[in-house]
């Protein structure tokens, strides 16, 4: 299957210059290029994978995130999948749960460990996927495994259980420590540990990308929701689909 990535880029501006009808949004492509809602609707309909980069505390691009949903799904109905770095693999039983109506909401918010944003920011994506029955996919290592990375080194995650390791992406984990991306990272730890905290994020976009790969299906379009570091100029998680 041939995947075409798209890359979300967003500058959100605000013009010192009064307007008559000042907009709360601008989007460029990868040259630089300004273009249209219209125009990102209609690429984003044509990939297999959208990763759509957020700041995390930005409520424009969390506007924008349900904006996108919503008119996608009027193109693609059940094709669109959902995914999402604010939930980590391992609650993946409970989103279902949740989606299919199962459990309360009550049980899902107080069990999920759900980010302290999740209800302004990300509950509107999974009721929207509850509401037209389509899947939500938990991406994320479970952030105990990140961890251990972090302070053990990326080789403790070969001492865990088969059971465990179904949360991560497969191992041996590929690393390219030289891509821009994680070599910034490298630079910033100047040799402390920094191979460990780089690679902790590494993990991070290597069970994302294998996640997102592994739902991939005929003439559906996975829309994914991440911080914008994790596809930032194609790397991270578009990287590891390409791997993948």
């Amino acid at each position: 299957m041939k995947s075409m990535l798209f890359t979300l880029i967003f500058s959100f501006c605000l013009s010192a210059n009064i307007q008559p009808e000042p907009r709360a949004y601008r989007i460029f492509d990868k040259e630089g290029k300004e273009v249209s809602y219209a125009d990102l609707l209609k690429k984003s309909n044509k990939a297999d994978v959208v990763l759509f980069g957020e700041l995390h505390d930005n409520p424009i691009s969390h506007w924008l995130q349900i904006q996108l949903t919503q008119d996608l799904y009027q193109k693609k109905k059940e094709k669109l999948i959902l995914g999402a770095e604010m939930f980590e693999a391992d609650n993946q039983l409970l989103l279902d749960e949740y989606l299919k109506g199962i459990i309360s909401t009550k049980s899902f918010e107080s069990e999920a460990r759900l980010w302290p944003n999740y209800k302004t920011d990300y509950k509107p994506l999974v009721e929207f996927a509850k509401a037209n029955q389509l899947k939500f996919i938990a991406t994320n290592i479970p952030r105990r495994y990140a961890s251990t990375v972090f302070h053990q080194g990326i080789e403790t995650l070969e001492t865990l259980t088969d059971s465990a390791k179904e949360y991560i992406a497969p191992l041996p984990v590929t690393f390219d420590l030289t891509l821009p991306q994680y070599a910034a990272l490298v630079e910033m730890g100047g040799g402390h540990g920094s191979d460990n905290f780089v690679k902790a994020q590494a993990i991070k976009d290597a069970t994302m990308g294998h996640f997102i790969t592994r739902q991939l299906e005929r003439k559906c379009l996975f829309l994914h929701f991440n911080g914008a570091y994790h596809s930032d100029n194609f790397e991270g998680i578009s990287w590891y689909i390409n791997h993948y």
